[in-house]
């Protein structure tokens, strides 16, 4: 199979996470998240439009809320809040906090989240200060609108990736620091998971040691889509047999996260990271095309 890996104009962000297709919009969306920028990439103009949340210091995902079309809950420290953003403006204001987590935890932060199918929160957190591959302080949670954070697993290292097979009735998590992805059985009615199962384990693909797997996403045969943040590579994998079908290679090393995009939603966006010195073009968020394979757009928030 030969796919094309290209850059997006001006897509760099030093720690690009959490890209999210909007179809309303035709347009990803994506953070910058250790200084709290967030972005959006609009298909038709081929041009990212960057902002930073005032007074913030992280944003570690964006997800457009439903029939708001100017609302994005953004996760900001330990904070899931409300910012209103226009699409272009350099500036954006937080509004109003939906939920916060952890509270006691101060040196912790919320990390990736995204929407189930049926517009349901899900996400975690993770330590922000010390070596964060070695602390399991953070935890996964679910929330729905009118209701509070309900917490679905404890001593979580970096929670990360999250996709959702509603066929297969299963829910897909990454823990960064156990290397590897687990499957849960997903009631799509309730929001329930329970029973995780190791599908993919990342400690023997490279002789060298182990690779840390951080966002995910899923494609409508039911593959799941690995990036992998110390690999340069996305692994594309089938979840029932857990053997690799593709590796994407990507030019830079840390592969943060991937979400499918595109008109007809089979271009998959990759984001990446520049943290520790690393060489050009760490940073900059891809379009892989040619895969031969369509995903699902990003579902809105309901709050």
């Amino acid at each position: 199979m030969s796919y094309k890996v290209e850059a997006l104009p001006d897509g760099h962000a030093a720690l690009g996470e959490g890209p999210h297709w909007d179809v309303d919009r035709q347009s990803l969306y994506y953070v910058d998240l250790e200084s709290a920028g967030i972005n959006r990439y609009d298909f038709k103009q081929n041009k990212v439009y960057k902002a930073k949340i005032e007074g913030e210091q992280f944003a570690s995902f964006i997800l457009p809320v439903e029939n708001k079309p100017q609302e994005f809950a953004v996760g900001c420290g330990r904070r899931t809040v409300i910012v209103q953003w226009d699409g272009v403006s350099a500036v954006a204001k937080v509004t109003r906090t939906l939920f916060e987590v952890q509270p006691d935890e101060k040196d912790n932060r919320i990390n990736d989240a995204k929407t189930d199918p049926n517009g349901r929160f899900y996400g975690g957190t993770m330590a922000a200060n010390g070596d964060i591959f070695t602390q399991w302080k953070g935890e996964l949670y679910s929330w729905q609108a009118g209701g509070q954070p309900k917490a679905l697993r404890d001593k979580v290292g970096i929670s990360n990736g999250l996709a959702w097979d509603v066929k297969a009735k299963k829910f897909y998590f990454i823990d960064t620091n156990n290397h590897e992805v687990l499957a849960y059985d997903y009631n799509q009615s309730t929001g329930a998971v329970s029973n995780p199962k190791v599908i993919f384990d990342l400690r023997k693909i490279r002789p060298e040691g182990p690779l840390f797997p951080d966002g995910m996403t899923i494609d409508t045969e039911g593959n799941i889509y690995v990036a992998t943040f110390n690999g340069g590579t996305v692994f594309k994998v089938n979840p029932s047999t857990g053997k690799i079908l593709l590796e994407i290679k990507i030019p830079t090393k840390q592969i943060t996260s991937v979400a499918f995009g595109g008109p007809n939603l089979d271009i998959l966006y990759v984001t990446t990271a520049n943290k520790f010195d690393q060489p050009k073009p760490a940073g900059t968020t891809y379009q892989v095309t040619g895969l031969n394979a369509k995903g699902f757009a990003g579902v809105s928030l309901k709050i």
